[in-house]
């Protein structure tokens, strides 16, 4: 890498105000003043004549020069082009300006950074299918004055490198051609016409992944705000070496942090909030007088704590606090965090059939927790509410599969769904786990299929079906999907090892629940391929595979085996792989807080915390996890690694709690109900609540973007959805991060 000059202090205060304003006085006095500031390797400093255009006739004895460049990812039209003479990623007034060919082409008097402002009104031209598609979202490309004759999303994350290198331009070359796998002499050319396949793609890839991170930086700095920093906190990602993911268990943003001051909580509770709290309705779309029971009591069994379900009979139509000082609803009895509630359905159909198309006025109907479901927190005695005020609290975030943990924990690693080929086969072992739904005339789902003794009204009793199951009928690829619970094929899972496995490595197939091993990729495969280090670090992990009693034993540590996403994968076969197994999948208890005490993590670390430490209805408290959570935090930032370390908590699911904010229309795995995420890091920003648009796979776009790997598919298909029903792009969480000035 070329050092940065060391340039005096005196010289270097001279100089700050010449990056701003432009022209240079004569051209003597800028070869000086470019000499004692380093040779203008910032964006902000104009060469005499530049590397995109040729030197013409100028007045007063200073050359002038032309530009001639395009715009390109694919070709972008009616875009307008600038030399960017005050270097603030506009093109203002008084700046030499033009607008780009049906090739994307352009031609500028001058020489110096360049910036296209691509407006709604212009297209991008695909040279490759000849297709032509309008701008939806307002864009700003930027390019280096050293590199400015091809204006794209990869220059501008360049010149977001050379912001935050102090104006490094072979630095920054460096460093983004060695993240994608190119050369810096690809980097800088128009990928369009490259020869080299692999480069090209990789370019391509890099260029498509910039698009909505550019728009969002764009949309944030607005008319007035700071384009350079917004652009420079969506792409300088290299100070982030380490993304660490703490993933825990089934709790709704509303559920935990809608009295987060702020964000977007509890309509007419939290005065930041936006929308409202929609009135609960039956099953025939009549309003409800009253929420109905909490079927079978609001505590789990075996505590101090009870309310029973006679005494949540007339329940108003509403949200309401559980842990009320006063006392859950009419009973003077106190349920506080430390109390574990019982668990609320939280599957794939269930949880569309309470959403309604948006409406999210079906949750109380179709739980089996009945009024339980609209009930909150107050998260201010929380220790990691404290954490999300110091850093960032996400308030859009979308869990990004419908329904329970195992699907959610599969949309997190593949941004899929498992398949189980051939179900329906007289031989299957699930071919009696086929759900049975209803359907409209397009085919499209509209409900489970009711059993023949359900309840007329929700009032009467909690709802009944013909096979809420495991797995999804035959679509029109003739493929079934695995959507609810099923277990891993390999230990430790919930289903035990067959007669005739004598080394019980693997669990019994013939088992309803026994899911076949999958084969789709995953972002480990796309870590791998980059020699990107990462690892899954679960609690109780080793335990469980020394004793099965640990599993699902209701109590200390109830390992959760479906919380396990990679241990359903044919890559992770404990024979067969069992070097690449031990190597990525391993234990929370003996090795995380070892690897980070001694700044070993890899670059790319989740975490899924034991069953009575993740927060989970049912067998676990709000309280436990909180602690353990927080405490995991204060060690993260003790360890060598956290000033270059991203830590992302969230949670997989809603748990069947109901979330006022309406979830965008995507595919057809989701996204579902909002959840709650925050973002620790260094570099998030201070005391934020941020608004953007995220779900689960945000987290893989993350990853992508940082280390610039190819998108994983189901990903890709969930952006396109969203756009095509007319919503936009999920975000990738830079929009929480602020790499400084």
């Amino acid at each position: 890498m070329t050092p940065t000059p060391s340039i005096d202090p005196a010289v270097s205060r001279a100089c700050r105000p010449l990056r701003r304003f432009s022209p240079w006085p004569t051209a003597l006095a800028a070869a000086a003043l470019m000499a004692a500031c380093g040779g203008g390797g910032g964006g902000g400093f104009l060469p005499i004549v530049g590397t995109g255009g040729s030197p013409g006739s100028g007045t007063g004895g200073t050359p002038a020069a032309t530009t001639h460049g395009v715009v390109t990812g694919s070709y972008y039209r009616k875009a307008t082009v600038c030399i960017d003479t005050n270097s603030n990623g506009r093109c203002d007034s008084g700046e030499p300006t033009g607008t780009t060919d049906d090739n994307g082409a352009f031609t500028l008097q001058g020489q110096g950074p360049v910036v296209a402002e691509i407006g709604t009104g212009a297209q991008r031209y695909d040279p490759a299918t000849g297709t032509v598609t309008p701008v939806m979202r307002p864009m700003v490309f930027r390019a280096p004055a050293q590199a400015n004759a091809v204006v794209s999303g990869v220059s501008t994350e360049l010149v977001a490198l050379m912001d935050a290198n102090g104006g490094n331009f072979d630095a920054a070359r460096t460093a983004l051609a060695a993240r994608i796998g190119v050369t810096p002499a690809q980097l800088l050319s128009d990928f369009n016409t490259l020869a080299d396949a692999a480069a090209q793609a990789a370019l391509q890839n890099e260029s498509d992944q910039s698009l909505e991170r550019i728009a969002e930086a764009v949309a944030e700095a607005g008319d007035g705000g700071s384009r350079v920093a917004a652009l420079r906190n969506r792409f300088a990602l290299d100070g982030i070496e380490n993304v660490v993911v703490i993933y825990a268990e089934n709790r709704g943003f509303d559920n935990l942090y809608g009295l987060f001051p702020g964000a977007n909580g509890i309509p007419g509770v939290n005065p930041s909030a936006t929308g409202s709290v929609a009135l609960q309705k039956d099953f025939d779309g009549s309003v409800l007088p009253v929420l109905p029971p909490v079927w079978g009591g609001v505590t789990a069994a075996g505590q101090t704590t009870t309310i029973t379900q006679a005494q949540t009979v007339g329940m108003p139509n509403a949200m309401f606090r559980i842990d009320d000082p006063k006392g859950f609803f009419n009973t003077g009895t106190v349920v506080d965090q430390a109390v574990i509630t019982r668990d609320l359905v939280h599957r794939f159909y269930n949880n569309q059939m309470q959403i309604n198309g948006g409406a999210n006025d079906r949750f109380a109907a179709y739980s089996d927790a009945g009024a339980l479901s609209m009930g909150y927190f107050d998260g201010s005695a929380m220790k990691m509410w404290k954490i999300a005020q110091q850093y960032t609290l996400a308030d859009n975030f979308f869990m990004g599969a419908f329904g329970g943990s195992f699907l959610n924990h599969q949309y997190l690693v593949c941004g899929c769904a498992p398949t189980y080929p051939n179900a329906d086969a007289a031989s299957s072992p699930a071919k009696a786990s086929i759900s049975a739904v209803d359907t409209d005339a397009a085919g499209n789902f509209v409900r489970l299929t009711p059993s023949a003794s359900a309840p007329a009204s929700v009032l009467n009793g909690a709802p009944t079906y013909a096979n809420d199951s495991t797995l999804t009928p035959k679509d029109a690829d003739g493929k079934f999907y695995a959507v609810n619970t099923m277990q891993p094929p390999f230990q430790p899972s919930g289903n035990a090892p067959a007669g005739s496995d004598t080394a019980g490595r693997y669990a019994d197939p013939a088992k309803a629940t026994t899911l076949p091993a999958q084969t789709q990729r995953t972002i480990a495969d796309r870590l791998d391929a980059k020699g990107v280090s990462w690892a899954w670090y679960a609690g109780a992990w080793s335990a469980s595979l020394q004793n099965r009693s640990n599993i699902y034993n209701g109590k200390t540590p109830n390992f959760q085996a479906h919380h396990q996403p990679f241990n359903y994968f044919a890559k992770f076969d404990p024979v067969s792989a069992a070097d690449y197994r031990s190597a990525h999948l391993k234990d929370f208890d003996s090795q995380f807080l070892a690897d980070a005490s001694v700044g070993k993590l890899p670059a790319v670390t989740f975490y899924k915390p034991q069953g009575n430490l993740n927060q989970h209805n049912g067998y676990a408290n709000v309280s436990d996890g909180d602690q353990h959570i927080a405490d995991l935090i204060a060690k993260l930032q003790a360890s060598p690694q956290w000033k270059h370390m991203l830590v992302v908590v969230t949670y997989d699911e809603n748990g069947g709690f109901y979330d006022h904010a309406t979830v965008p229309r995507g595919d057809r795995w989701g996204p579902g109900t909002r959840v709650p995420a925050l973002v620790i890091s260094p570099f998030a920003k201070k005391g934020f609540v941020d608004r953007t648009q995220y779900d689960t796979a945000s987290i893989l776009r993350f990853i992508s973007h940082r280390w610039s790997l190819p998108m994983l598919d189901g990903v890709v298909a969930r952006d396109a959805a969203l756009v095509k029903n007319g919503g936009r792009p999920m975000g990738d969480l830079t929009g929480a991060l602020d790499f400084g000035a």
